[in-house]
């Protein structure tokens, strides 16, 4: 298998498309063409992770976060990032990175967390708009199902739980070819009328290419009359952080507990517990304190995240529970993950997982 078999499929399920801009998701070194000898999961790529895949005869690591957040300007070795870099460079490995679009999905990082907790009826925090576009065109009805068809499997129609959706109203379409027309219906010269749909289907915005490309070879007519909008909708699938509930409500103490024991945690940090049971929990792995007014208004009891500064904090006003259980810890159940999507597609794939802990904070208990 090739590398660029395994990204493919990656970024079906976590588009390039979701991730922040300031984040660098991808492949980081090595060709897409390369064989595939062994493939190492991890959250960091450290030296440490590196020289685990040299040893495990690994030349692909796929890590949650990228080892090169900004632009290289030399590779002399003077920090972990360049000579880690230059390592795996040297032993042909190849580092993918696949960060805030895995994050970003409502399948992602923020579902595994989910999990864990035992959480149910799980929405996307703060949504993300303008992710979402709109295509309208006009299909003789002779082959709507046709186009239909090619259009959805080009990914067009899928609206939360239900595919395939669109909505169609037929009329009446009208054209003249000229001279240098090839018509596939109707006459040069001639005013011609046919039985057309109107169609009109929402699609993921960076999937246009395809669908513009799918729509074209599967419609009979030389020039296509279509158009596309975007959608300032919520995107009810992509966004940042997840709210759920507790199957039952439990006490502020206890849920605690629940949360130290699911996420095998040494340690929490926290605000003021509510004097009230708790039942909704909103998540976000890794720094989540800029969603703190999404989990507040969306009502949630608990905010479960990490890197919350001393005084962000105060900003939970008695009105939420702050647990900061570390960023490292908040994530680390991501290499679960990729696991998991990697080998749902790939049954036979193997995948190792990365024994370093590449936590850089240790506690002293």
């Amino acid at each position: 298998m090739k590398i660029q078999e395994v990204i493919r499929y990656l970024e079906s399920i976590a588009p390039k498309a979701y991730q922040e801009s300031y984040d660098n998701c991808g492949l980081l070194t090595g060709h897409p063409d390369s064989e595939i000898t062994g493939t190492l999961i991890t959250l960091d790529c450290t030296e440490a992770v590196v020289q685990e895949a040299i040893t495990k005869k690994c030349n692909l690591i796929i890590a949650h976060h990228p080892i090169v957040f900004k632009g290289l300007k030399k590779l002399t070795g003077s920090n972990y990032v360049e000579r880690t870099m230059i390592l795996a460079i040297k032993h042909d490995i190849a580092i993918y990175a696949i960060h805030t679009n895995l994050d970003n999905v409502h399948t992602g990082v923020n579902k595994k967390i989910a999990e864990k907790l035992g959480l149910q009826e799980l929405q996307v925090l703060a949504p993300k708009k303008d992710t979402l576009s709109k295509l309208v065109t006009f299909i003789p009805t002779t082959h709507t199902d046709v186009v239909l068809a090619a259009l959805h499997q080009a990914g067009a129609g899928q609206i939360g739980n239900y595919k395939n959706c669109s909505f169609r109203v037929e009329g009446i379409g009208s054209f003249k070819p000229n001279e240098e027309a090839q018509p596939h219906i109707g006459e040069i010269g001639q005013q011609a009328f046919t039985d057309e749909a109107r169609v009109e289907m929402i699609f993921p915005s960076h999937l246009e290419g395809s669908l513009v490309k799918a729509l074209k070879s599967s419609h009979p007519y030389e020039e296509v009359a279509y158009y596309i909008n975007i959608l300032n909708n919520d995107n009810q699938e992509v966004g940042s952080g997840m709210i759920g509930k507790l199957p039952e409500a439990m006490e502020p103490e206890a849920f605690l507990a629940h949360l130290k024991k699911s996420m095998t945690l040494q340690v929490i940090r926290h605000t003021p517990l509510l004097n009230k049971k708790v039942k909704n929990i909103a998540i976000c792995g890794g720094a989540g304190s800029f969603l703190l007014p999404k989990a507040i208004q969306a009502g949630a009891d608990f905010y479960v995240t990490a890197d919350f500064k001393y005084h962000e904090f105060f900003d939970a006003e008695g009105r939420i529970t702050i647990a900061d259980i570390g960023h490292y810890e908040s994530e680390v159940y991501t290499k679960d993950l990729i696991g998991e999507i990697l080998t749902k597609k790939f049954p036979t794939f193997a995948v190792n997982f990365s024994g370093t802990i590449t936590n850089p904070i240790s506690y002293y208990l």
